[in-house]
C-alpha cells in the first residue's frame, strides 16, 4: 500500500493519534460524458461544498472495502460493483483530525451505471470536467488553459534563484507541455499539485468557498477530494489503455459510435474514427449481435457487445488510443 505525505514533522509524530478514512470515486458514463457521484459535505471552513462519499473506518466494518460500500450506499443508496484501491493519503490535519493528526485516507475507484441517487447527503451526479475543465481536450484547447498558463509561467519566472526558475519551467513542461514539452493525459494529478503548489486554486488557499465563478481551474471540492478525482482520473486514462475497464460502465450491448464517445470523454480527447474501429477489430473485444438501433435519426447502427473471451486470450487487451489531433 502506497502511502504519500505532502506535510512532514520536523521528528517523530510517535504521540500523535491517527484514523481512518474512507473515499469514493464513483464513475459512469452517460450519454457520452464522464460522471462522477459526489455529496455535500462540510468544508474546512464549515460551509457546506461538494466533495466526494466518504466516511470513517469504524469497528462494525469487516474489511477497508466493505466499509466504503456501506458508507457510499448509506450516503447515496448507490450499490458498487467493480472496485478498485485507488491510493492512500497520509497528510497531516485532513478531514475529521483536527490539528496536528494524521489521518489516513484510503481512496478506492468504482465503476457504476448512473441511476437516481438518494441517501443522506444530497448525492448528485457530476461531469468530472466541471472540477477540471483543462483536461478536456475534446473540442480542442480548452478556453481554461489561456488563463492559467500565464499565471503559470509567471509563477516559474518569479524565484530570483536561476535553478529554481529552471526546475519550475522544466515542471511546466512535464505537466503542462509547455516551453516545446508534451502533454500527457495520465499526469492529471501532478498537473493538479502543480497548480495547488503554485496558489492558483481556492484549496491551496484554505478555503474552497472563496473561488470566483467561473475559476479557470474549476469547481473545488471539500477537503482535498479534488486532489482524489485528479488521482482517479490520471488511473482511468492509463487503465483504458491496457485493461477493458470501458466496458464496465456501457450497457450490455451499444454502438461503435457510443463506444468511441465514452473512450474520448475518460481520455478527455477526440480519437480518429476509422482508427478506433479498425483497433477495437484488431483487439478483437466487441462482437456484433443481431440487434439493431432504432427510433434515432440517420442510419440504424449494428449494436455490439464484449468478448470476455479476450481476458483469457491475452494479459493486455486494452485500447492504444491515438488521438485525432494532438493537444497544442
Amino acid at each position: 500500500m502506497e502511502v504519500e505525505a505532502r506535510s512532514s514533522g520536523a521528528g517523530p509524530q510517535v504521540a500523535n493519534p491517527s484514523a481512518v478514512g474512507l473515499v469514493a470515486v464513483i464513475v459512469a458514463a452517460t450519454d457520452g460524458e464522464p460522471r462522477i457521484l459526489t455529496v455535500h459535505v462540510p468544508d474546512q471552513a464549515g460551509s457546506r461544498g461538494e466533495g466526494l462519499p466518504a466516511g470513517p473506518l469504524v469497528p462494525e466494518h469487516a474489511t477497508l472495502e466493505r466499509g466504503l460500500r456501506a458508507w457510499v450506499e448509506r450516503q447515496t443508496q448507490q450499490r458498487l460493483g467493480y472496485v478498485e484501491q485507488l491510493y492512500t493519503f497520509g497528510d497531516r490535519d485532513r478531514e475529521g483530525g483536527g490539528a496536528g493528526v494524521h489521518t489516513l485516507s484510503v481512496a478506492y475507484l468504482a465503476l457504476a451505471r448512473e441511476v437516481r441517487t438518494g441517501g443522506l447527503a444530497e448525492a448528485s451526479w457530476q461531469n468530472w470536467y466541471r472540477f477540471l475543465p483543462y483536461e478536456d481536450f475534446r473540442s480542442g484547447r480548452p478556453g481554461a488553459l489561456d488563463a492559467i498558463e500565464p499565471k503559470l509561467r509567471a509563477w516559474a519566472a518569479d524565484p530570483p534563484d536561476p535553478k529554481l526558475r529552471r526546475l519550475r519551467a522544466d515542471r511546466l513542461g512535464l505537466t503542462f507541455g509547455l516551453g516545446g514539452g508534451t502533454w500527457n493525459d495520465e499526469r492529471v494529478l501532478e498537473r493538479y499539485e502543480l497548480l495547488f503548489e503554485a496558489g492558483l486554486i481556492p484549496e491551496a488557499r484554505g478555503n474552497a468557498g472563496s473561488a470566483a465563478a467561473g475559476d479557470p481551474t474549476g469547481v473545488p471540492m471539500a477537503f482535498d477530494h479534488r486532489r482524489v478525482l485528479a488521482t482517479a482520473i490520471g488511473r482511468m486514462r492509463g487503465k483504458i489503455k491496457y485493461r477493458p475497464v470501458v466496458f464496465e460502465l456501457m450497457p450490455p450491448t451499444f454502438t461503435l459510435f457510443q463506444l468511441q464517445r465514452t473512450v474520448e470523454a475518460l481520455a478527455g480527447t477526440e480519437l480518429h474514427k476509422q482508427n478506433f474501429r479498425r483497433l477495437v477489430a484488431q483487439q478483437g473485444l466487441v462482437e456484433e449481435t443481431d440487434g439493431i438501433t432504432s427510433g434515432t435519426a440517420g442510419r440504424p447502427a449494428r449494436l455490439v457487445r464484449f468478448r470476455r473471451e479476450v481476458l483469457l486470450e491475452r494479459p493486455a487487451p486494452g485500447l492504444r488510443l491515438t488521438p485525432s489531433r494532438r493537444p497544442g
